[in-house]
């Protein structure tokens, strides 16, 4: 798996978390303290997240951040 393929998995995985929880783009962003735009960006993999930023979206979603990077369950 290239590095771009891993932003894409990672946006669609957080997509998918946050949906699961029943959570909003604004609700998640707020709570991450991100932008909704940029939130938006992760998501459809415009934007590429640095540490920090999933950091704060993994506790926004009250997941270890490992289950963002569990691509291979239900995405």
């Amino acid at each position: 798996m290239d590095e771009n393929e891993i932003y894409i998995n990672l946006g669609k995985r957080i997509k998918y978390l946050r949906e699961k929880v029943h959570l909003t783009q604004e609700k998640l962003a707020e709570k991450s303290g991100i932008s909704l735009d940029y939130l938006g960006k992760i998501e459809v993999n415009i934007n590429k997240p640095g540490l920090k930023t999933v950091i704060k979206i993994s506790n926004a979603l009250d997941m270890p951040i490992k289950a963002l990077f569990d691509f291979n369950n239900e995405v």
